[in-house]
């Protein structure tokens, strides 16, 4: 089956909110706390109106997921998960790493993807089946099969701290070419297009994974979670090239 006008219609949503979110970052926002402690700005919740009424307004029948409280029931099967600005602490600081987010979900797969990443003008999107794409153009994970060899981006160290796997962390960098920590989904992408070779995500909801995954999959890489599974819902993941997989499973197992 094939996804290419929803991923045509989810482009451009992607699009929109990230001109959006732009606009608002160059005025200066100033972002609040949520109950959970994670931050929001005036753009993430005008953002994330904006991508609900696009994807509504040509797909009414699905669903919606949104990080900052949209919620839609389907009536088709489907449903799209957004994150309407991913990296709010970056984005409200001038920072170019955050992202938009947008993946599509049907009968618990995600069947197609979009990572937008204004700041450095860059799309990244995929469908279930129709390969990988970076502005226009197909992408491959890395053939690397040695961590000495192989470029590690790790998320969220202060979470990882408090892991089982914590004590054994810095030795498990120390294996690697080189370490980074920048953002979640540009991170990713870095990986699903053969600049670096392993992302690890230890805490993530559903809309900070959706596209990572079909993006990540299509582009010829690993996604799985800590305990072994390839959930969005899992609140973890690993992305990376099949080469490292069996490093990165040997790590998390202990």
């Amino acid at each position: 089956m094939s996804f290419e006008r929803e991923l045509e219609v989810a482009r451009e949503a992607a699009r929109k909110a990230g001109e959006l979110a732009l606009r608002y970052q160059q005025q200066g926002v100033t972002a609040e706390t949520k109950e959970d402690e994670s931050p929001v700005t005036i753009a993430d919740r005008e953002c994330e109106k904006l991508i609900v009424n696009v994807l509504t307004g040509a797909f009414p029948e699905d669903g919606i997921m949104g990080e900052e409280g949209t919620g839609l029931d389907a009536r088709s099967g489907r449903r799209w998960i957004i994150d309407p600005v991913d990296g709010t602490r970056d984005f409200s600081r001038g920072s170019p790493l955050w992202s938009v987010l947008i993946g599509l979900e049907q009968a618990g797969e995600v069947v197609a993807g979009v990572v937008n990443i204004p700041g450095w003008h860059q799309e990244y999107y995929a469908t279930r089946g129709g390969g990988a794409f970076c502005n226009g153009r197909p992408i491959r994970v890395s053939n690397v099969d040695s961590a000495s060899n192989a470029m590690l981006y790790f998320n969220k160290l202060r979470e990882a701290y408090f892991r089982d796997f914590g004590p054994r962390l810095v030795d498990f960098m120390g294996k690697f070419w080189a370490v980074r920590s920048m953002s979640g989904a540009p991170d990713a992408m870095l990986v699903a297009a053969g600049h670096g070779d392993v992302f690890v995500e230890p805490e993530a909801k559903p809309w900070d994974l959706a596209p990572i995954q079909v993006i990540v999959e299509e582009a010829g890489g690993r996604f799985f979670n800590f305990q072994g599974g390839r959930s969005i819902h899992a609140g973890n993941c690993v992305a990376c090239a099949p080469g490292m997989v069996d490093t990165v499973r040997e790590f998390l197992a202990g």
